[in-house]
């Protein structure tokens, strides 16, 4: 099985923690120079000390830069691109807050459509003609199991989860002639400081404690517990590679069979 991705150069958001960390470490543990991409640069800074170097040469990189801020994402993806052609994206990015559709603000959609559509957007724009002249392209966005079974209480995050995944599969079959793939990844519910944040947030809503509401909630799950993030990480890597390259326009749930649609 064709794994290696040696050469190959990967652009990774949300790279200071939790899945977009774990990928960053996944891809290159194959080889992959990495550049890392979040706000926080102390963050980023103690990644991109830890990513393996598993040949000479592999190179990795760091970028601040707040994935709200439209004109200075593109900037800065413009910038890495003109260094380095950018082979494969991760496009992953922190979740709305929780909360009822009915009563979120329009400014709330707002907000999350310009974080993770416009966002994903826009370095696509960024980053294509380096995948175009390569022959090689991977954008993997993680998004939600959402976008199969709409989650109770994440009404914002329902909804652009869902028009993110509707973006993915028209781009995977405007772009696989030229050899890119176009896929979704999608967490259940994964040890990472979002899952913390919203088990905290339903406790203090409902009065339980929080552990009470975490069995709950791995009550709901078939595998009885919670996902690593190094879990989901496995399978964004691997979609990543030469071997997933009939791969194409799907979304994965990565979620221990809680998801219970067919398709």
């Amino acid at each position: 099985m064709q794994l290696d991705l040696n050469g190959r150069h990967a652009l990774v958001c949300g790279a200071s923690q939790g899945i977009g960390r774990a990928s960053a470490i996944e891809l290159a543990e194959l080889g992959a120079n990495i550049t890392l991409l979040a706000r926080s640069s102390d963050k980023l800074k103690k990644v991109v000390e830890q990513l393996p170097r598993k040949h000479a040469g592999q190179q990795h990189q760091w970028r601040s830069v707040d994935m709200l801020d439209t004109a200075a994402l593109h900037s800065t993806a413009v910038d890495i691109a003109a260094t380095s052609a950018v082979h494969i994206l991760i496009n992953n990015s922190g979740g709305p807050p929780g909360g009822p559709a009915s009563s979120a603000e329009p400014a709330a959609f707002e907000t999350a459509f310009r974080q993770h559509l416009l966002a994903g957007q826009t370095l696509l724009q960024a980053l294509l003609p380096g995948m175009r002249a390569s022959g090689y392209g991977r954008l993997v966005n993680v998004i939600s199991t959402s976008v199969k079974e709409p989650i109770v209480g994440l009404g914002v995050s329902n909804t652009v989860r869902a028009a993110v995944a509707g973006w993915a599969k028209t781009l995977a079959t405007e772009l696989a002639a030229d050899g890119i793939t176009v896929n979704n990844v999608l967490p259940g519910y994964t040890r990472t400081d979002r899952l913390d944040s919203l088990l905290s947030a339903k406790a203090t809503a409902s009065g339980q404690s929080e552990d009470e509401v975490a069995q709950g909630v791995i009550a709901t799950i078939p595998a009885g517990r919670f996902g690593e993030a190094s879990e989901v990480a496995a399978v964004i890597a691997f979609l990543c590679t030469p071997a997933a390259a009939y791969v194409n326009g799907v979304s994965i749930a990565v979620d221990g069979g809680r998801t219970r649609a067919l398709s």
